[in-house]
């Protein structure tokens, strides 16, 4: 009979991963933000008629940010799912062992988005991972082949024309992310959670199955056996996001006049399938720049961040939500774009004097180890 197996310890993990995950949650903190700004009409998730420097910014962030930054964290969750089965392999656990350990991490991360998508943040993604890692342990005996298949279908099902694209939204902030009040909040967001929970995973496949290949190889983890594919990939998956952002990015920056509505229809599922590209660019990036730059006192601090990105990811939503919320500050119509902006960057640097602050402690994080208890229904892996 086989026993699971723990997991990575705090000083065993691979500092590429760690501060790729650190430094995205800035551009996650950046994407987040500033669909709370109230305006008079909005696009892409921007309110129209800003400063020059709000148009920039907007231009900014929606060419290098928005679309860019969740696909990276798609790539590492598949990646970090492959070092588990890798390591409970190792250790004898068979594939069922795997999968019902898989299910226990995929519920509490259903249970944990469920309560942060009411409570803080109604555009919350754990949910999402949660009901995609339920899902994915289908494919994690499939050989390569079949995952690049399934990567390259999903993709292109999402590059198909459609209404539905952030990119292309008219659309301001709702009830459900500004409630009046915590009744009002419940009650928007118990409608609204499931929906982006159950159809919400979907965007993620790609750079998930791809993420698992990768585990696979450990590529991210021995960089200095992989430096062209990283190479490689930097260049090209930056270039295509940028490329595929632009007809969208230039129309929130008032560069361009805003497109048709049935360009609109190509150009936004556009700006959010290249962004796949955009994460495995990021994510080989920042792993080029850790073997690099190596273990330095800036690099193991964002680091850091990475190895707790559960709890600075829940840590920007507490302040989303005392900040835009309307029965608390109520900062939504007083706050632009470009204030915003450095609102998101002071939220990513506390974090990070935060994550610092355990890490001199050793202290890994209050929600990685609740999903490690959980997970391994132990408490010994503090």
């Amino acid at each position: 009979m086989s026993t699971e197996s723990g997991p990575t310890g705090l000083g065993e993990r691979a500092l590429g991963p760690d501060l790729a995950r650190g430094l995205m949650l800035l551009f996650i903190a950046l994407a987040n933000s500033h669909y709370f700004v109230a305006g008079a009409a909005y696009f892409g998730g921007f309110p129209t008629g800003g400063s020059p420097l709000d148009r920039i910014l907007g231009t900014l962030i929606a060419t290098f940010v928005d679309g860019r930054a969740f696909p990276m964290f798609g790539v590492l969750f598949g990646y970090g799912v492959a070092q588990i089965v890798r390591r409970q392999r190792e250790t004898g656990t068979d594939d069922r062992g795997i999968r019902t350990l898989l299910w226990r991490r995929s519920l509490v991360l259903v249970v944990l988005g469920f309560a942060h998508a009411i409570l803080l943040y109604v555009g919350d993604i754990l949910a999402a991972y949660g009901v995609l890692l339920f899902l994915g342990v289908v494919v994690l005996s499939w050989k390569d082949r079949w995952l690049f298949v399934l990567a390259a279908f999903v993709l292109i099902l999402t590059a198909l024309p459609s209404n539905d694209a952030l990119a292309a939204s008219t659309d301001g902030p709702d009830p459900s992310m500004l409630p009046t009040s915590f009744l009002d909040q419940f009650a928007e967001r118990i409608t609204v959670q499931p929906f982006i929970a159950g159809l919400g995973w979907i965007g993620f496949v790609t750079p998930f199955v791809i993420g698992l290949w990768a585990g696979r190889r450990r590529i991210l983890e021995r960089p200095a056996e992989h430096l062209v594919l990283l190479r490689t990939t930097a260049l090209l998956g930056i270039s295509i996001a940028v490329a595929g952002a632009l007809p969208m990015s230039l129309v929130v920056g008032g560069v361009l006049s805003r497109p048709s509505d049935h360009a609109l229809t190509i150009l936004g599922p556009l700006h959010d399938a290249t962004g796949v590209f955009g994460g495995f660019g990021y994510a080989a990036l920042l792993v080029l720049v850790a073997h690099r730059v190596g273990e330095r006192p800036i690099t193991r601090t964002i680091a850091a961040v990475g190895q707790r990105s559960l709890t600075c990811y829940l840590s920007q939503s507490v302040v989303w939500a005392v900040v835009f919320t309307p029965y608390l500050l109520d900062l939504s119509n007083t706050l632009t774009t470009t204030t915003t902006a450095i609102l998101a960057v002071a939220t990513w640097l506390g974090t990070v004097l935060l994550a610092d602050r355990m890490r001199r402690a050793n202290y890994r994080g209050p929600f990685e180890l609740l999903i490690r208890r959980i997970t391994y229904r132990t408490r010994s892996y503090a």
